[in-house]
């Protein structure tokens, strides 16, 4: 469990994924390029290969990403945030906004 005070610390803000490749060398890990707004685009890697047939569509799916963690580099690539995904079971998915937003914008 964590306190509200924790909570309060992440920053998640939506971004606009523009590239989504599969990590050579690897079967489950892709490297994103994720567009937050006025800052220049992230690269994020995420162990969610396997649960899209084709990486490219997820592109142009706006996401929310949780913007300040720190850099960790991941099989040699530099992961600069992460992407929230929901799932159940039955499904595993991007969150959507249901609209489009300006991408950097807060989630509250």
């Amino acid at each position: 469990m964590i306190n509200i005070d924790d909570f309060a610390k992440l920053e998640i803000r939506i971004g606009e994924i523009k590239s989504a490749e599969k990590v050579e060398g690897s079967d489950r890990l892709l490297v994103f390029k994720v567009d937050l707004g006025e800052e220049q685009t992230r690269q994020i890697v995420s162990g969610v290969a396997g649960y899209f047939s084709d990486p490219q569509e997820l592109v142009g799916r706006q996401v929310p990403v949780v913007a300040n963690l720190e850099p960790r580099t991941i099989r040699g690539v530099e992961s600069q945030g992460m992407i929230l995904y929901v799932s159940d079971d039955e499904i595993f998915t991007t969150l959507n906004p249901g609209q489009k937003i300006k991408n950097g914008s807060l989630v509250k």
